[in-house]
């Protein structure tokens, strides 16, 4: 892979490897390989020996753990920029499968850790981002035990327009944004830990609210980004 192809890359500036300079890219484009996934292809298994880790260049990645009852529960997304897998860890901890066509520059783990191993400030970068996950983690317990449903849909809705690159979850900036929902509804039901009918009322609530207008099963316009923002207080 050359340097080239990370020239044009879509989240060279906000990925992990943002922090090298050039000869240093050179080098780890060197381990790299790029790989597309199709929606509902699953990247790496639990259980499985760590052997990839990757920056997500598109599309959207949900990490799965099983219940003791068998079910699925998400217990994390992952947007462009983001890292997936766990360097120095040696069975991968949660199913990673892509709720949307996806791209990813993946590398082999064990190369991937000397090379963090030698450049200090990816490795610091890295502890940043995993620090952030571990915040982000038990944001999500306490509005798992906490928030009410209104809540919880108001709050999900808001991140995922952020992540999408938008600015309605920004406070002091206002709407219309419009962008498409990465997930089904199953799919924030299952972040949520509430039923599909649940989340389709909250959604319905805001729409007769006059905040958000639902175009089609995945398209989403804020039309009162500071209304959602109020609705999602708690979050």
């Amino acid at each position: 892979m050359s340097i080239d192809v990370c020239a044009g890359c879509p989240v060279r500036d906000r990925a992990l490897c943002r922090c090298l300079d050039d000869e240093e890219r050179v080098v780890l484009t060197g381990l790299c390989q790029r790989r597309r996934v199709a929606a509902g292809e699953t990247v790496m298994w639990a259980g499985d020996d760590s052997r990839i880790c990757a920056n997500l260049l598109s599309g959207v990645l949900k990490a799965v753990a099983a219940t003791a009852d068998g079910r699925e529960q998400i217990v994390g997304l992952s947007y462009p920029a983001d890292f997936v897998g766990e360097p120095y860890a040696a069975e991968i901890g949660f199913t990673v499968t892509a709720l949307t066509d996806a791209e990813l520059c993946t590398f082999p783990r064990r190369p991937f850790e000397r090379f963090l191993e030698q450049h200090a400030r990816m490795g610091n970068l890295l502890l940043q981002h995993t620090l952030k996950a571990l915040s982000e983690a038990r944001a999500r317990m306490l509005t798992l035990a906490r928030l009410s449903a209104g809540e919880k849909v108001a709050g999900l809705l808001l991140d995922m327009a952020v992540r999408a690159g938008t600015s309605a979850g920004r406070p002091g900036l206002e709407g219309p944004v419009t962008f498409e929902l990465p997930m089904t509804r199953g799919h924030m039901a299952d972040v949520l830990g509430m039923t599909i009918e649940t989340v389709s009322r909250q959604l319905t609530k805001l729409k007769g609210a006059g905040v958000i207008v639902l175009s089609g099963a995945r398209t989403v316009t804020i039309v009162d980004a500071r209304g959602l923002r109020r609705r999602a207080v708690a979050a």
